[in-house]
């Protein structure tokens, strides 16, 4: 199963970013395709996060807006929002221990921890910092 970083939902959605049709293609693909696809919870808050925020936008999505957008993806049959489990604890443990994590870098391991927890085989995302997770397979599906 594939899982998709805030990023790649944010360029999906905004317009003007600078891989918006390729991301918008990614993410369509993924909706109308068969096979599973995830979102963590967390990317979830963050894209909210980002795309309604004016300091980041001249004109950001209106609240509503960007909640419709989430609610359409979730509306897909093959999509799966995933958040931590039961071995949530441990496997952030071992994340954020292995990757040598601090501060705001613990959101990454959350993310992280929660894809390896369910069994998720490549997040896509355009953050390097992904890397530091060597039990997660992590690609940038917007570049070469």
């Amino acid at each position: 199963m594939i899982a998709l970083d805030s990023n790649v939902l944010v360029y999906a959605h905004r317009g003007e970013a600078e891989w918006n049709e390729e991301a918008f293609a990614l993410v369509d693909g993924l909706a109308e395709g068969q096979r599973p696809w995830a979102i963590p919870f967390p990317c979830i808050h963050e894209f909210l996060r980002n795309v309604t925020d004016p300091r980041i936008y001249r004109t950001p999505t209106p609240l509503d807006a960007a909640l419709r957008q989430v609610a359409d993806w979730a509306s897909g049959p093959t999509l799966r929002l995933i958040s931590e489990g039961e071995r949530h604890l441990d496997v952030l443990s071992e994340a954020a221990l292995e990757g040598r994590v601090r501060g705001a870098m613990i959101h990454d391991a959350r993310i992280a921890a929660i894809c390896l927890e369910h069994g998720v085989q490549e997040l896509w995302t355009a953050d390097r910092d992904f890397s530091r997770f060597p039990a997660l397979k992590t690609r940038n599906p917007l570049v070469g």
